[in-house]
C-alpha cells in the first residue's frame, strides 16, 4: 500500500530504542529534504523506553559521521501520544514498530484525520519497498553501513513521492 501524500510539515522518525537506526535516519531525512528545498520538521524517537536521554549508539556515530551525517547531539526519547497530534507522518524501521505504534495510535481519541498517518520507512523505496530496516546493535560494521544505505534510499524515495504530489 503505497501512502500517497503531498509534503507533510512534520515527519516522525521511528525504531525500538532511538539509538541507532531512528537518530540516524532523523539526520540523513533532514538533510536529504533540506537538499529537496523542502521545509519539514524531522525527529526521531522509540517505542521502547530502554535509551531514553541516551546518545546515539557510539557505532551509528561513527559510521554516520564517516557518511557527512552528524548525530553525536540527538537525544534518544520515548514515543508519545503528543506525538501522534503533532506530527502528519510517523515512519517505522520496522514492522514490529509499525505495529506498535498502530496499537498505541488505536487507543487514542481524536478522529483518524487529526492523527498522524502511520507507515513501514521502505514504503515508497522501489529497492526496498515493504523491507524493515534491519537493526545494527547486535551487528558489525556491515550492519551499520548497510542501515545506511538503507535510509538514504528509503528517505530519497518520500522525497521524490512528494516532489511528484
Amino acid at each position: 500500500m503505497l501512502l500517497k501524500t503531498c509534503t507533510p510539515s512534520s515527519v516522525l522518525l521511528v525504531c525500538l530504542g532511538n539509538i541507532c537506526r531512528s537518530p540516524t535516519a532523523e539526520e540523513i531525512f533532514r538533510q536529504q529534504a533540506a537538499i529537496a528545498g523542502l521545509s519539514i520538521k524531522v525527529d526521531s524517537a522509540g517505542t521502547s523506553d530502554g535509551h531514553v536521554g541516551s546518545a546515539p549508539d557510539e557505532r551509528s556515530q561513527r559510521h554516520a559521521k564517516s557518511h557527512g551525517y552528524k548525530i553525536n547531539k540527538l537525544v534518544a526519547r520515548q514515543v508519545s501520544d503528543d506525538d501522534f497530534r503533532n506530527f502528519d507522518l510517523i515512519l517505522a524501521m520496522d514492522a514490529q514498530n509499525l505495529a506498535d505504534l498502530q496499537a498505541m495510535k488505536e487507543r487514542l481519541e481524536g478522529s483518524e484525520d487529526d492523527l498522524a498517518k502511520l507507515a513501514l520507512f521502505s514504503e515508497e523505496d522501489p529497492t526496498y519497498s515493504g523491507d524493515d530496516v534491519p537493526d545494527p546493535y547486535e551487528g558489525d560494521n556491515d550492519d551499520f553501513e548497510e542501515v545506511i544505505e538503507r535510509i538514504e534510499s528509503s528517505a530519497q524515495a518520500w522525497i521524490e513521492s512528494w516532489k511528484a504530489c
